[in-house]
């Protein structure tokens, strides 16, 4: 695959930022479901969860 100059017209017309949105969309989505997880962990008296990845939790 050979790299190839943009013109100006093509450069102009190249948008960015996506990378940045997916970013904070996928960072905000972590950080929910982090918090989900701690406040079903702290708030009741005994229960199991699984995460995502094989852990699993478990607390009486």
């Amino acid at each position: 695959m050979q790299a190839l100059k943009m013109k100006d017209e093509e450069m102009k017309m190249t948008e960015v930022g996506a990378g940045i949105t997916l970013t904070s969309v996928m960072a905000i989505l972590t950080i929910g479901i982090i918090a989900v997880i701690a406040f079903k962990l702290f708030m009741s008296t005994e229960g199991k969860t699984t995460i995502p990845g094989g852990f699993k939790f478990e607390w009486n």
